[in-house]
């Protein structure tokens, strides 16, 4: 009896079942051989690293705009005649090229999110890879509105409660090196933080994650964002909230959102046993 074949009475075959031996292609072969895989994943990082060196190219220009804006939450939180200072001789000049290079990584990011949704799209159906472009939009949204809501809500804070240990005695002397690293951390960590709804609805689609799940773990998850609020903000109440909060209702959107895609998926599956059932019949 060919695969084909079907036995009077079996049950449908269930798309989501074995997705990958049988996916739906269109010009690619989801079964390629691992070498290609690896073809397939460097074509897509080579992509990805020409579009950010061709927008740092444009953001070097404006590398002096882009040192302004990123110290100014700290600035204004130094103590009067504080100012910002580098120890090495290159350490001024390879921080104006890190800075450059930030803002062009977040610049190509809605071209690096298409090229990773691209690479996984031959385990994918065809109404799923029609969502790469809403997933892609979504994807960078989210990391840019991480990004922004770090600056403008946590660094302010943040920066005003470490200031606040300066005294006559202790004076603050920051490195543009440190206070790079530091703030270009919590902006990256932010801006992955409010990809949780896309992530959480790509594991709901594959069956790792379900909502029934998300909401009987959600104490426990509450409490995950508040011990990871203390470890990346200062340890004052107000910003340990300022970064929980946004993560629960991140977390309350991410059910939301995979269970309408539970409750698509159960339609479809309705649907194709129907159609089994009539085409049985016949």
């Amino acid at each position: 009896m060919s695969d084909q074949e079907q036995t009077p009475g079996a049950a449908p075959p269930d798309p989501e079942e074995n997705r990958y031996a049988h996916p739906d292609t269109e010009d690619d072969d989801s079964r390629m051989p691992f070498l290609a895989h690896l073809e397939e994943l460097r074509s897509r990082l080579v992509r990805s690293a020409i579009a950010v060196g061709v927008c740092f190219l444009g953001t070097y220009l404006f590398k002096e705009e882009l040192y302004q804006g990123l110290a100014q939450p700290l600035k204004a939180a130094m103590p009067a005649g504080a100012k910002l200072i580098y120890t090495a001789p290159a350490e001024a000049f390879f921080t104006y090229l890190k800075i450059s290079l930030l803002a062009a990584i977040v610049v190509a990011s809605p071209i690096i999110f298409y090229q990773f949704w691209r690479f996984i799209a031959p385990g994918l159906y065809d109404h799923e890879r029609k969502a790469v472009w809403p997933f892609v939009l979504v994807s960078s949204v989210l990391f840019m509105v991480g990004s922004v809501f770090c600056y403008t809500m946590v660094f302010p804070y943040a920066f005003q409660f470490f200031m606040s240990f300066a005294t006559d005695d202790i004076v603050p002397m920051l490195s543009l090196k440190s206070y790079l690293s530091f703030s270009a951390t919590l902006l990256f960590a932010f801006g992955v933080i409010f990809e949780m709804p896309l992530v959480l609805v790509f594991l709901g689609r594959i069956g790792v994650v379900s909502a029934k799940g998300l909401k009987k773990n959600r104490k426990y998850a509450i409490l995950i964002m508040f011990v990871a609020g203390a470890m990346f903000t200062p340890p004052d109440v107000v910003t340990q909230i300022m970064m929980a909060v946004p993560l629960i209702i991140l977390y309350e959107i991410s059910i939301w959102m995979v269970v309408a895609t539970e409750k698509k998926k159960a339609e479809r599956q309705a649907a194709e046993e129907a159609e089994f059932t009539n085409d049985e019949e016949q």
